[in-house]
């Protein structure tokens, strides 16, 4: 879990309404969840709004063995006695903010009984360890994310829970728009972003033959950080792209033919 409570604004490009969205869904105390693939800004979007909006962000990466105690608390053993400890949603329902659970279908199926009361007209939490009944103020947001690409028949968000929450949906950016963004972020010249964005392109034309996803924004972010502190082409994006989307030999060999075709 990471709580943020920094003021810095950090950067994100919109790409439509998508904070009218959030701030309005904030403002009248209404769950969101995003959904896209994995690095294409979801994460970097909840950062910014919540620092626009001045309020602390409680992030729980989710995972197949989080449970619903892992949100709400436990007691632990301290100092010789035994003491309640509130986890990061009860934290952010308890004293407000925004609490937001990245690749929610990755968590353990009693989660979403926690989640379900918090996101209707009752906006409350039942701490059944204690007792507790808590009601969520106004400035408390659920915010949750997944990867519908990586859904099946195990891991998936039923009809009852999605329909809790308003919803957006996010893609990779357009090509000016990721040149810009890959360039802010890592600090190189957009003219050498360019063949990056393009290589991108062509690869995630490819996800769904060879590859399980394509290549996210981060990754390319990645790649062009190490360019700009001075490592070659070549070696860049093995480390940055071919290596983190395949072990296959094949798969990574066929990469690093569609780098020499887009570099020459």
């Amino acid at each position: 879990m990471n709580i943020a409570t920094t003021p810095k604004l950090p950067f994100y490009q919109a790409t439509g309404r998508e904070c009218d969205l959030f701030e309005t869904a904030h403002d009248n105390g209404l769950p969101l969840l995003l959904k896209g693939p994995t690095g294409c800004g979801k994460t970097r979007f909840v950062e910014h709004m919540a620092a626009k909006l001045g309020q602390p962000l409680y992030t729980v990466a989710c995972h197949d063995d989080l449970s619903a105690a892992d949100l709400i608390g436990r007691y632990l053993l301290k100092g010789g006695e035994t003491i309640w400890v509130d986890g990061p949603l009860t934290r952010a329902v308890r004293e407000g903010g925004i609490c937001y659970l990245d690749e929610v279908v990755e968590a353990r199926k009693d989660v979403t009984v926690v989640l379900h009361p918090l996101t209707d007209t009752r906006r409350t939490l039942m701490i059944d360890r204690t007792g507790e009944e808590l009601v969520a103020p106004k400035d408390f947001m659920l915010v949750a994310s997944y990867n519908p690409g990586y859904q099946n028949v195990l891991k998936r968000l039923k009809p009852s829970t999605r329909q809790r929450f308003l919803s957006i949906s996010f893609d990779f950016p357009k090509p000016e728009t990721e040149i810009a963004v890959v360039a802010r972020e890592s600090r190189l010249d957009a003219d050498r972003v360019a063949p990056l964005v393009r290589l991108a392109g062509h690869i995630r034309k490819l996800s769904g033959m060879d590859l399980e996803e394509g290549v996210s924004t981060r990754l390319l972010i990645y790649a062009a950080t190490l360019m700009a502190g001075g490592m070659g082409v070549d070696q860049a994006l093995e480390a940055a792209v071919i290596e983190p989307l395949s072990d296959e030999a094949d798969v990574q060999q066929a990469l690093r033919d569609l780098v020499s075709t887009i570099y020459g």
